[in-house]
């Protein structure tokens, strides 16, 4: 049986994640970030491994934050495709109601 309310919650969720995305601020915060720490790790030294292993994790970071919210957005959409599914099937009646 299928938890339409999680769906719903799924479905919003994706819709913020989204907005989120899709965001100015939010993009230009993403692509600061990774442009810091790439110019950062570059400019180490050979013997600097420590700080170029935490910078390279940094960049990871933002990269799997990112990826976050696009699942979330992906799951959303998987979330309104059922419910819209949901709405064009025919309701079963179960003891006479609907």
């Amino acid at each position: 049986m299928v938890d339409e309310a999680k769906l719903r919650i799924d479905e919003s969720r994706g819709r913020r994640a989204k907005e989120l995305l899709d965001n100015e601020l939010i993009v230009e915060a993403f692509k600061g970030l990774e442009d810091a720490y790439i110019a950062a790790w570059r400019s180490t030294g050979p013997l600097d491994e420590r700080p170029r292993e935490k910078l390279y994790l940094a960049i990871n970071v933002v990269g799997k934050v990112r990826d976050h919210l696009q699942s979330v957005v992906a799951n959303g959409a998987l979330a309104r495709e059922e419910l819209d599914q949901l709405a064009n099937e025919p309701r079963k009646r179960i003891f006479g109601v609907v």
